[in-house]
């Protein structure tokens, strides 16, 4: 077995990410194997990076051949052993498990049960609408970053080059060997900053301004919006811009621009006990039984699910779930529900931050 260590001059972490762990405390790891089962493939490279005396390193244990890997499990599991928090990519689907699986294959007494993890490929795909990428694979977010890799090979097209390693052992394929995951590990380090996009939907959001706006459409028609400055929980490393729901989203560094379409319309609210109720078709509207008894036979009917409501016209802002109660819609069939933008709500700071990451999340659940 032949260990690697590499200084990485320079490299300064662009989030904070003591805030999930101490830097000292976290390790990332990422595996290269030839293939993608346990049983029936080699692990011949586990390659890790650290914090430590102000600067971030790579260590790698290479399997120099076939029979080594239990000796690179060894050496990492017991380098591992005084960190407690595992950042990998897709590690949860692979990485991990495909250790696990080896350690069982050996009878080595390791296992993860005592790390928290920090799987970067969960927390950056649900918002891949947002960054607007064909995919999450970790070479396809470092383009995104703006990161440039040395290694100009995938895992797959190294398993030849290892088995041609194991045959006859050279410098120059070990070295292909061992950048292909060293850059791995570099990029894991530069795509850090992505969990900013994670914290903007997972952390709480501060609305600094809310003003309604009147604005004209494409076709010429008035139309009227809430526009919300929010400030961002974490310094995005890139701008984005997105459109969905009718809603419309800008950010830059910590600052953020939010568009809700708001209407000034009739809107109705329909009461749930209904049988409590009657319904006046002349005035269109239930009303209670305590307080209809007093109308005429004539001119009452009993109220049922569709039509025991009162109407009230207002402005409102809308909502796909019940966020805020009472909830108005426009019809008893109708999916879409609204809540009445009132006086006292215009003044609810904490209300506009709840409901600004309400809406983002819609927004990044549409896709």
């Amino acid at each position: 077995m032949r260990t690697e260590k590499l200084k990485l001059e320079n490299f300064k972490m662009n989030y904070p990410l003591e805030k999930i762990a101490p830097l000292e405390k976290i390790l990332f790891v990422d595996i290269e194997t030839t293939g993608f089962t346990a049983k029936s493939s080699c692990l011949y490279l586990i390659g890790t990076a650290y914090y430590t005396d102000g600067c971030w390193y790579v260590k790698q244990w290479f399997a120099e051949n076939y029979e080594e890997e239990k000796e690179v499990l060894k050496a990492f599991f017991t380098f591992a052993a005084s960190y407690t928090h595992l950042v990998h990519f897709n590690g949860n689907n692979f990485d991990l498990p495909y250790l696990t699986q080896k350690c069982a294959q050996y009878e080595l007494p390791y296992n993860f049960d005592s790390y928290e993890g920090i799987d970067l490929y969960k927390r950056v795909s649900p918002y891949k609408f947002f960054l607007n990428v064909p995919n999450c694979k970790q070479k396809t977010l470092e383009t995104f970053m703006g990161i440039n890799r040395q290694d100009i090979y995938n895992g797959g097209e190294l398993i030849s080059i290892y088995h041609l390693y194991v045959k006859q052992p050279d410098d120059f394929n070990y070295r292909l060997l061992l950048l292909h995951n060293s850059d791995d590990m570099k990029g894991m380090l530069e795509l850090i900053p992505l969990l900013s996009y994670y914290d903007l939907f997972n952390e709480p959001i501060r609305a600094k301004k809310v003003q309604a706006n009147s604005y004209q459409d494409y076709h010429g028609n008035d139309r009227h919006e809430l526009l919300m400055k929010i400030e961002l929980p974490s310094l995005l490393p890139k701008s984005l811009s997105t459109f969905s729901n009718g809603c419309y989203f800008t950010a830059e560094g910590k600052d953020g621009i939010l568009k809700v379409p708001l209407y000034d319309e009739e809107m109705k609210y329909f009461y749930s006990n209904y049988k409590d109720y009657y319904y006046l078709p002349m005035e269109d509207v239930a009303m209670h039984k305590s307080v209809a008894t007093f109308v005429d036979k004539a001119h009452r009917t009993q109220a049922c699910a569709s039509n025991c409501y009162t109407r009230k016209y207002s402005s409102y802002l809308p909502q796909w779930d019940i966020l805020v109660e009472p909830f108005f819609k426009r019809d008893y069939k109708s999916k879409e529900l609204f809540f009445e933008l009132t006086d006292e709500r215009k003044q609810d700071r904490e209300l506009f931050a709840k409901y600004a990451s309400y809406i983002l999340n819609k927004m990044a659940n549409t896709y």
